[in-house]
């Protein structure tokens, strides 16, 4: 790292500390904290949630899958696509919930089933949580000390210091300090910065990687992948174990039972203006899904050619030497990556990448510190308070709380010793809470004669199955089952336990017009008769059509045109992918040479898919933060609004909420 480019990194956190210090003063009640107040519109939470998801360990993740797996993944990516198509545009999960007016997902099982459910629900997601984020400091901390070729160790008046704690401990303090600053609004607006950033800086390295390495070297250092481990040709990759079919088959399926189950991003998930608001958020943000896989995989693609090509043996040799330092053979695979880049890209574009990867790690961390902080005290300590607390105190325990979840995760990487790929972690620690929290959340949501029974047999399924997978994983690394499969178990295993235990404990029908303020219960009059002149209205068969699509009377002309373009963007590349499925199923045999041009216009679309998208999103996500800060200025706060459910409130009480 030369001094230009620890130039660009502090000038880059410099900016951040200023924008997070300005947002301070609109945080001025529980709501503001936890939900910005839910005054956000669709191009922030596009780009600021989605950014929020993609932490400093998720890029190493990708990095690593990428790496040993090429093009071939990539093409098993574009199996998921019709999945979060529909779950885009059709409002699914997220649009009920929003309904809710519930700021946590715990929240909304107290509606549902009942307190002791919700502290149960709130303890084992805050438990799945920290375990899975309880590796993220150790996975960041060693890219930054390999990336920039830091010391291991360094003295300081005679006492030797590990770098590694050093710096584990001065990001989660940098994290920290834009969480306390001003909570969910500091949160959302500093991570819109640093999304639209790490899109900037990514393209900038994309087209350099694509410079340097020209296609004819990519494809020569491709081709020489062994027999069953092709890096281009999807269905020559049967020696490729891991991330492989079955693990996006598997991903396809939990993507729709979890949709939304996984809390780390909660505050996001009640920050929306409306539902509206919500559900165009998530139409947005499936575009930028296959960009964000291409910004990822042509890094892992390149460093490969360099680790293979004999025209970069000097560098090869350098990174093998670097990575053989290290003791631990799944770390070393998370360190190829990070390190070839480290020897290979000129001053600048170092400092660019540290820069975009430091902002990966403060909008994840920041972000998971927020949500798992705030989800032990509103859904585990405050339930047991029976009596109101003020808004002063609630904001300190919740301070208290996330200083709690970095003091945990900072201890756990201190002394946790991985043995799994990084996603494979993600996978078997999530499955602690999301085994059963899909089966809960869509039956809670959409089934009117779920029992609370039913979601507590769920839970407590999925439980038990997943810490089982945990052990046996740990004790024995070559179980025949991976963190993947673990997961599919305990999500197939738990959804059948609460249909069975909710039919075998049959009640009275839940009343789902009250829980999402629908019909009787609805917030206010425009409301009522917008209900009632839609439900009195004779349309054609185009709009019957139409509706049928999710689209209703709440869709602008421009709302239309992004949804349909959505669709059309989605559902063709999963028609390319199942035409080229079928196609290699019958045509067995098809050259490799096919599948490279293939990738070649592929690489072309989504380079001119990102230029666009970047531009495009910046420019909403501009306005709509200017927004944000005018409505946080004009709202009149209420303090009762602090995620608190009272049970049979009057219709006076509803109206005013």
């Amino acid at each position: 790292m030369h001094w230009i480019d620890w130039t660009i990194v502090a000038a880059f956190l410099f900016f951040l500390v200023l924008v997070a210090l300005h947002t301070s003063k609109y945080t001025k009640s529980v709501a503001d904290f936890l939900s910005a107040n839910r005054c956000a519109r669709r191009y922030l939470l596009a780009v600021a949630g989605g950014m929020s998801s993609i932490a400093a360990t998720s890029v190493m993740g990708y990095f690593e899958m990428y790496y040993n797996s090429g093009f071939s993944a990539a093409w098993w990516q574009l199996m998921p696509l019709p999945i979060g198509l529909c779950i885009a545009l059709s409002g699914w999960v997220i649009y009920r919930f929003r309904q809710t007016r519930a700021m946590t997902l715990a929240q909304f099982f107290e509606m549902r089933y009942s307190r002791r459910f919700r502290i149960f629900a709130g303890i084992l997601c805050f438990v799945s949580g920290i375990l899975n984020y309880g590796i993220f400091p150790a996975v960041t901390a060693r890219f930054f000390i390999y990336f920039c070729s830091l010391p291991q160790q360094f003295e300081f008046f005679g006492i030797t210091i590990s770098t590694f704690a050093v710096v584990m401990f001065t990001l989660l303090f940098i994290a920290l300090f834009f969480t306390f600053t001003g909570g969910q609004i500091a949160v959302m607006v500093t991570d819109f910065i640093q999304g639209c950033f790490f899109n900037i800086v990514f393209i900038i390295i994309t087209l350099f990687l694509l410079f340097s390495f020209k296609w004819p070297l990519i494809t020569e250092s491709l081709f020489a992948a062994p027999a069953g481990a092709a890096l281009v040709n999807p269905f020559r990759s049967g020696k490729l174990t891991e991330f492989n079919f079955w693990f996006f088959a598997i991903l396809v399926f939990s993507n729709f039972y979890n949709y939304m189950a996984w809390q780390g991003s909660q505050g996001y998930n009640s920050a929306a203006l409306s539902p509206h608001e919500a559900r165009m958020g998530k139409i947005l943000s499936s575009w930028r899904v296959i960009t964000i896989w291409f910004t990822f995989l042509l890094v892992p693609v390149c460093v490969h050619v360099l680790m293979q090509n004999p025209n970069f043996s000097n560098i090869s040799l350098r990174v093998n030497e670097i990575i053989n330092s290290v003791d631990n053979s799944a770390i070393k695979g998370q360190l190829v990556v990070p390190v070839s880049m480290s020897c290979f890209l000129p001053t600048g574009l170092l400092g660019l990448m540290c820069a975009a990867m430091l902002a990966a790690c403060i909008t994840n961390d920041d972000t998971y510190l927020h949500s798992w902080g705030c989800i032990f005290i509103q859904d585990v300590v405050m339930p047991f308070h029976n009596k109101p607390i003020t808004p002063k105190t609630h904001m300190k325990l919740l301070r208290i709380s996330i200083i709690g979840v970095a003091v945990f995760a900072f201890i756990f990487s201190l002394v946790f010793p991985l043995k799994e790929y990084i996603f494979m972690w993600f996978a078997i620690t999530g499955a602690v809470y999301l085994g059963g929290a899909g089966a809960a959340i869509i039956g809670g949501l959409y089934w009117k004669k779920g029992t609370a029974a039913g979601a507590w047999s769920a839970l407590i399924t999925g439980l038990v199955l997943s810490l089982s997978g945990i052990i046996i994983r740990q004790v024995y690394p070559n179980f025949f089952l991976n963190g993947q499969k673990i997961y599919f178990l305990t999500m197939v295993v738990s959804a059948f336990v609460y249909i069975a235990v909710s039919l075998l404990n049959r009640k009275e029908d839940f009343n789902m017009d009250k829980m999402l303020y629908r019909g009787d219960y609805a917030l206010d009059s425009d409301t009522k008769a917008n209900q009632n002149t839609i439900a009195n209205k004779k349309f054609s068969f185009k709009e019957i059509v139409i509706k049928r699509l999710g689209v209703n009377d709440e869709f602008t002309k421009l709302d239309k045109v992004i949804y349909f373009a959505s669709m059309i963007w989605s559902l063709g590349w999963f028609l390319v992918f199942l035409i080229g499925t079928i196609y290699n199923l019958v045509h067995k045999g098809v050259p490799d040479k096919s599948w490279i041009n293939f990738w070649k216009v592929y690489v072309g679309i989504l380079v001119t898919a990102v230029l666009v998208f970047t531009v495009w999103y910046t420019i909403g996500g501009i306005r709509d933060i200017k927004e944000l800060f005018k409505s946080l200025r004009n709202i009149k706060r209420n303090d009762s609004d602090d995620g608190t459910v009272i049970h049979n409130i009057p219709d006076k009480r509803i109206k005013s909420m």
